[in-house]
Formats: structure tokens, C-alpha cells, sequence
């Protein structure tokens, strides 16, 4: 519910970083909806695509949710009361919320304010990228190692390459078309250019440059490469399932139960099928796998 906003001033430079937190903290409920519930329309509401087409699909739809286009309207208003805010921008599937909050900023404050809306960027199968998705890809090293997203890129869709490496990366037109136009096993050339330039704009040419030798000697020669992300393990051990949820290649301890039994759990590429196993660290690290794609290191 809490966001973090990146405001913009007339200077070049001038870039302001807010948190709503600082005002949906202090709101009490009952003056909230009678000094702002009363500008929204219920009827209004339940017009815009993203709360119709969960109807039509008789999904649920919860009380807080429904609320939230409320608190995003409201924080269009007091980014606009605090910081001059004009703009807010955002995907597509974020109309219907912007617009209640410009509408709310003019009842209230009298302010004229706009949204600009894109497409979302979905991949070949209908999927959206974003952070509400499952294995979404971060920029912060500290929510996904440098390995972990050039894995991502090199795990593209091949109906997706040519148009990630359009969107994602700096290549030349021509040598993006060259490597669009490579068919069967020259698709993972096209693939390993994609995970190279889009982890060099986001991390420096060295983090990709290791993130490939990782890969390499990792899949073609068994090993473990120093780029993978590493566990250290106080006191040496750890059971297995608390391993997997913590690396995150388990969203819970359910999920990582599942992957054990399924057999696709390995240590230094033995499979393990035991949910109690512990796992119990010596002087020599330990590989940790879950399916062909997702490695770590476990170390004391």
C-alpha cells in the first residue's frame, strides 16, 4: 500500500524522493471518507476496466483493494499540496486510479492536474513485467544479485528477444536485427547478447562479464562460478526448506515442500527428496540448485 514517489522541479536536477507514509500514517478513518470518500462515485468506480473486468470474471475483489484507488487519488492530491506536483505517471492498468486523482485534486484544491499512461510491457504469453509479479527482475543489486538478472534476460521467451533487445538494451538497430533474424540453437547467441547489454546498463560490464563465465562454468562444466549468490550459514547448519525460502527460490516453506518432493531440489547436484533434510557445512561451500535455472552457494 505504501509507496515511494520520485517528484520532478523545473531544474534539470531537481528531483524530490517523498514517501506516502507521511501522510496516510496520520489519516483517521472516519474525517477520511467524509472529507474525501464523499468526491468518489461507486458507480464511477465500478466503470473502469481494472474493477470490471474482475467482475465479469466473478474474481474477488476485497474491501482493500477496491479502497486503494481512494489512497492512490489522494496521494495525487497532497503530492500536489506539497510538492507542486502536475504529472503523474504510470502503466495502463493505472488510468482509472490517476484519473480519480486528478479528479479529486480539482474538487478539493481547485488544481489542474494530468496523467500520461503506456502500454504495459507484457511478454509473448500475455505476462506483465512488474513488481506484482512473480519472479519480477529488480535493479537494486540488493533485491537481485547481478547473476540473478542477467539469468533473467537469458531466460527470455524467443518470441521475445528481438523486441527486449529493442526496449532493454543500447545494440545498434542492425546488430539487434542480425540477432533477431538467428534461428534454432542461434537463438541463445541472441539470448546471452540480451542478458550481457541489459546487465552492463544496469550493473558495469564486469558484473556481466562474471555473470557469463558464472553461467558458462555452471551449465557446460558443472561447477560452480563465484558470481552465484551466496548464504552464509551461522553455525553451520540449516534445514533444507529454510535454505530455499531464504536464498528466495521459495516464495514459503509450502512451495519449497513441493519443489523437494518433485525432485528438483540439488546439493553439489545430488538430488534430495527428504523436506527434513539438514544441510550441515564443513570447510567447503555447497551448491544449492532448485530445477536447471536457479544456483546459490551455501557457506559457513
Amino acid at each position: 500500500m505504501f509507496e515511494r514517489f520520485l517528484t520532478f522541479g523545473d531544474g534539470p536536477t531537481d528531483a524530490i524522493m517523498v514517501d506516502n507514509a507521511e501522510w496516510l500514517d496520520r489519516l483517521e478513518y472516519i474525517p477520511f471518507l467524509r472529507d474525501i470518500g464523499q468526491h468518489f462515485s461507486i458507480n464511477r468506480m465500478l466503470s473502469f476496466d481494472s474493477v470490471k473486468l474482475r467482475l465479469d470474471r466473478e474474481q474477488s475483489l476485497s474491501f482493500l483493494e477496491f479502497n486503494y484507488m481512494i489512497l492512490q487519488g489522494y496521494d495525487f492530491l497532497e503530492l500536489t499540496r506539497r510538492v507542486g506536483c502536475r504529472l503523474q505517471m504510470g502503466g495502463s492498468d493505472q488510468w482509472g486510479n490517476i484519473v480519480n486523482g486528478i479528479d479529486l485534486t480539482r474538487r478539493v484544491a481547485g488544481e489542474q492536474v494530468f496523467g500520461l499512461t503506456t502500454p504495459l510491457i507484457t511478454t509473448a504469453d500475455g505476462g506483465k513485467m512488474g513488481k506484482t509479479a512473480k519472479g519480477a527482475v529488480w535493479l537494486n543489486a540488493d533485491m537481485l544479485p547481478a547473476y540473478d538478472y542477467w539469468q533473467f534476460w537469458r531466460n527470455t521467451q524467443d518470441a521475445d528477444v528481438g523486441r527486449f533487445l529493442r526496449l532493454f538494451t543500447d545494440l545498434p538497430l542492425d546488430e539487434i536485427a542480425r540477432l533477431e533474424a538467428l534461428e534454432g540453437a542461434g537463438i541463445n547467441l541472441a539470448k546471452k547478447a540480451l542478458a550481457d547489454a541489459a546487465t552492463t546498463l544496469a550493473h558495469g560490464a564486469e558484473a556481466a562479464a562474471e555473470s557469463a563465465e558464472t553461467a558458462r562454468r555452471t551449465f557446460e562444466e558443472g561447477s560452480a562460478g563465484d558470481s552465484l549468490p551466496t548464504l552464509r550459514i551461522d553455525g553451520g547448519t540449516i534445514g533444507l526448506v529454510q535454505a530455499l525460502t531464504v536464498m528466495g527460490f521459495a516464495a514459503s516453506n509450502g512451495e519449497a515442500r513441493r519443489k523437494i518432493a518433485e525432485g528438483a531440489v540439488r546439493l553439489n547436484d545430488l538430488a534430495i527428496i527428504d523436506p527434513a533434510f539438514e544441510i550441515v557445512l564443513e570447510d567447503v561451500a555447497v551448491k544449492l540448485s532448485l530445477g536447471k535455472k536457479r544456483h546459490g552457494i551455501l557457506t559457513r
